[in-house]
């Protein structure tokens, strides 16, 4: 019988001078489910994801991962286990891209050979599809291409838990469909941040929509993307239109279970 890989208990967030960010929020993912979080700007959701990556402390509340509380774990630790990729990711210009790729490994040297080191850079290059500008200066690569090699970086920590703070920003609708492809093809746990709503049906198993701190709904992206809720949540119309007649650019991978 599967359980909860990763649960959020109650959790509530206010600053030193008394403003709540985040209240009562509450989830639980199954081992290898995408949630995509979606809501307004100031919705609480970058203080959720903060706090889902153990970089601050919830106010009340707690996380757990994989039966274990968050906040008990090692810095070491939450980095053997968790991957993060924000959006204000900014590598030295001059360092080649493999060799950003592999600081990733760094929380996890100690558990494998050199060699299957080299093998499993190789293999993820390969899978961001950066194995032609692995010797590139990381100034040089484009916008698509940094964001694919921020993503590699992470994935070459073995992650179980991956989290995407707007993987798609300032990406060209191709781009977008090609960096959500990737990452859904991986088979693990992956909570992420998406602005765009017509992809998350194709490219997330769950949803939370977001509105002054609070998660308003949760549950199946089928289910939670309704127009009702979206109008709720945004103040917007929403319609989804069949699959057939929706043009997402993506990759034949994210159908099948990709090995990292």
């Amino acid at each position: 019988m599967s359980h909860a890989f990763l649960c959020s208990h109650d959790l509530s967030y206010h600053t030193r001078a008394g403003v709540e960010l985040l209240s009562g929020a509450e989830f639980e993912l199954d081992p290898g489910a995408t949630l995509a979080i979606a809501g307004p700007n100031g919705a609480g959701k970058t203080t959720l994801m903060r706090i889902l990556a153990g970089t601050v402390a919830p106010s009340a509340g707690h996380v757990s991962l994989d039966g274990q509380d968050l906040a008990s774990l090692s810095l070491e630790a939450r980095a053997r286990q968790i991957a993060l990729v924000s959006q204000h990711e900014n590598p030295d210009g001059r360092l080649r891209l493999r060799d950003y790729v592999a600081l990733g490994q760094m929380p996890i040297w100690a558990d494998y050979s050199s060699a299957a080191h080299a093998e499993a850079l190789d293999r993820v290059l390969d899978l961001a599809q950066l194995r032609d500008r692995a010797d590139s200066p990381m100034a040089r690569l484009s916008g698509g291409e940094r964001q694919r090699a921020h993503i590699a970086r992470a994935l070459a920590q073995r992650p179980k838990l991956l989290l995407l703070d707007e993987p798609t920003n300032h990406l060209d609708p191709d781009a977008k469909g090609r960096m959500l492809s990737l990452v859904s093809a991986l088979g693990i746990t992956i909570v992420m941040i998406l602005h765009d709503l017509v992809l998350i049906p194709e490219f997330a198993s769950h949803v939370a929509l977001m509105q002054d701190g609070r998660i308003m709904h949760f549950g199946p992206a089928s289910e939670v993307l309704t127009p009702e809720a979206v109008q709720q949540t945004f103040g917007v119309s929403y319609l989804l239109l069949p699959y057939e007649e929706r043009v997402i650019p993506a990759l034949d991978i994210r159908k099948t279970s990709v090995s990292i």
